[in-house]
């Protein structure tokens, strides 16, 4: 069963080229900035399954989103763990993270969409977005 990012974890993919994926659960927050300026996507990944968690995930978004080196990197940002039965929807979602008004003041493109990453819903729709975000053909 997936566990929480606590630490930094790489990742390559093929899109059909090479990508390298950056982990960084949410307690190193504070060393996020040291990698902003690699940055040419952004994958946030909100548990929507902790309604405790959506404040302190909102303020953790609303900070990377403001940083000045990320002004114009696209974002996708994905609500995780959909198939939990105590999950919330991505409407419930977008409105608890006012994501139309987020949306609206961004600088970048923001995508969300619903996955798991227990039982790969999603997943081929976060590809489809990192290759097209990432000029890749199909």
């Amino acid at each position: 069963a997936p566990v929480p990012q606590v630490g930094t974890n790489l990742t390559d993919l093929r899109l059909p080229r090479k990508v390298t994926v950056r982990e960084l659960g949410g307690c190193m927050g504070p060393i996020w900035p040291s990698y902003y300026s690699e940055c040419s996507a952004l994958l946030f990944v909100v548990d929507a399954s902790n309604p405790s968690q959506v404040s302190s995930s909102c303020i953790q978004l609303l900070s990377v989103l403001s940083a000045a080196p990320l002004a114009s990197v696209p974002v996708l940002v994905l609500f995780n763990k959909i198939d939990l039965p105590c999950y919330m929807s991505l409407v419930e979602m977008k409105s608890l993270f006012r994501m139309q008004d987020i949306v609206s003041c961004a600088t970048q493109p923001i995508t969300m969409l619903e996955t798991s990453a227990r039982d790969g819903t999603g997943l081929a729709d976060v590809l489809q977005w990192l290759r097209t975000t990432l000029k890749d053909p199909c």
